[in-house]
């Protein structure tokens, strides 16, 4: 897969093989930085269910100051680090767990969090509760689904789009 923008545009990443891997299209990481813009310097991402790394890298290429990826899978792990080392990233966190152990343990506030889950587990209803702690104030979500998503309080969905099976959506928090 390569990476659409940014500094290391057209470099490619290489993922594992795992079962329900799905990485981010080429054209809805596209559509998704242009709504994010393409310039994410200083940025604070974290990438839960990071899979091929695709969103936390391409951030990185943007100038995203700071990636945490979370990847459960060892496999897929392995791969992320792979890729890091040969792009050279900087700023980059890789976690082997749990996105949900992830995120009820974190202390740190994100711009951008990512969720691109396995579309047969879906994310579940603790992520979202915990979600509130470790978003910035201005922060967005981004979710990949196979389904529509009706955001709750305290989100709200912002943007939304479909690529044949996949849903993805950009949800800020609701003005209450």
């Amino acid at each position: 897969m390569r990476i659409i923008g940014g500094a290391w545009r057209s470099r490619l990443i290489r993922f594992a093989d795992v079962p329900d891997l799905r990485p981010t299209s080429d054209r809805v990481r596209e559509t998704l930085f242009n709504w994010l813009g393409q310039d994410l310097t200083g940025w604070s991402c974290l990438d839960l269910f990071a899979g091929s790394g695709a969103l936390g890298f391409e951030a990185l290429s943007r100038g995203a100051a700071r990636v945490v990826m979370v990847e459960k899978d060892r496999e897929a792990c392995r791969a992320l680090r792979e890729s890091a080392v040969r792009l050279g990233a900087k700023g980059l966190t890789i976690e082997c767990g749990d996105a949900l152990e992830f995120v009820a343990r974190a202390s740190e506030r994100f711009d951008v969090i990512f969720l691109d889950p396995p579309f047969r587990r879906g994310v579940a209803r603790e992520i979202w509760a915990r979600l509130p702690a470790c978003l910035a104030d201005s922060g967005l979500v981004y979710l990949e689904s196979d389904a529509r998503f009706a955001a709750s309080h305290p989100f709200v969905v912002i943007k939304h789009g479909r690529a044949g099976n996949v849903h993805y959506h950009l949800i800020g928090r609701s003005e209450q």
